[in-house]
């Protein structure tokens, strides 16, 4: 699963030949909004999530050795309230999306996700993996089992391998989402609906009926749920405080 920040990395030349200075945080699709109601950060997840394989130049990446320390730095960044996650991937490396969704779940800071576009294969833990989540009615989410590319060995243990991954991505799903296990496993091995697999597609009404997203919304319902969120977070740690005052 190909991981994506925003752009990929680019290094401009500027006419006097030296290289031009690369702001690392819009160079890897966070952008920090200062002025807002609240600090809040933004991550883009776009094109395919890059993993343990470098993609080809031409595609568009979510790089996870720039995401994840990105993600630690906002988790200790007193001055930021929230985090705000825009998704338009097609998935990519399972086990660095997975990696991802798994930090993003634990973090103690208000997280809110959207999908515009796309959140397919891997991409769909990574949209249950905020605190809340929203999807616009044209966007849609394709869930299907693992899958792998190249040469592998036709063995048992290849078949458990796939089998305990694929465990991992329901487990992950069903626990931060409200879709039953079960049910999540039939959508991904329906038939009939992918011409080359198996697999279902969601529009946006159908992800949220079947309590993969919590809510239909775009941008607008998004921020504000993120800042009553922060809003209620910042209730409680000062009543956590006064608490401990007394």
């Amino acid at each position: 699963m190909q991981e994506n920040y925003v752009n990929n990395e680019e290094e401009n030349e500027s006419e006097g030949g030296s290289d031009e200075q690369v702001n690392p945080a819009s160079d890897c699709g966070i952008v920090s909004v200062k002025n807002a109601e609240h600090s809040i950060h933004i991550l883009t997840i776009i094109g395919q999530v890059e993993g343990h394989f470098i993609l080809p130049p031409q595609n568009k990446t979510t790089k996870y050795e720039h995401v994840i320390p990105a993600l630690v730095a906002i988790e200790q960044d007193r001055s930021i309230d929230g985090l705000l996650i825009i998704l338009n991937t097609v998935g990519g490396d399972v086990e660095a999306g997975l990696a991802i969704a798994e930090l993003l779940s634990s973090m103690s800071k208000p997280t809110v996700s959207i999908v515009v576009g796309g959140g397919h294969s891997i991409g769909v833990p990574l949209a249950v993996s905020a605190k809340r989540s929203f999807i616009v009615p044209s966007a849609t989410m394709t869930i299907h089992p693992v899958r792998m590319n190249g040469l592998m060995l036709g063995v048992p243990q290849t078949l458990s391998y796939f089998d305990r991954m694929q465990e991992r991505i329901i487990n992950f799903v069903a626990r931060n989402s409200h879709i039953n296990p079960d049910r999540f496993k039939e959508l991904m091995m329906k038939k009939d609906e992918l011409v080359m697999d198996v697999g279902a597609v969601l529009d946006g009404e159908a992800a949220v009926s079947e309590g993969i997203i919590d809510s239909i919304g775009g941008l607008a319902e998004a921020v504000q749920c993120l800042n009553e969120l922060v809003e209620k977070a910042k209730g409680e740690s000062e009543n956590d405080n006064a608490h401990n005052h007394q």
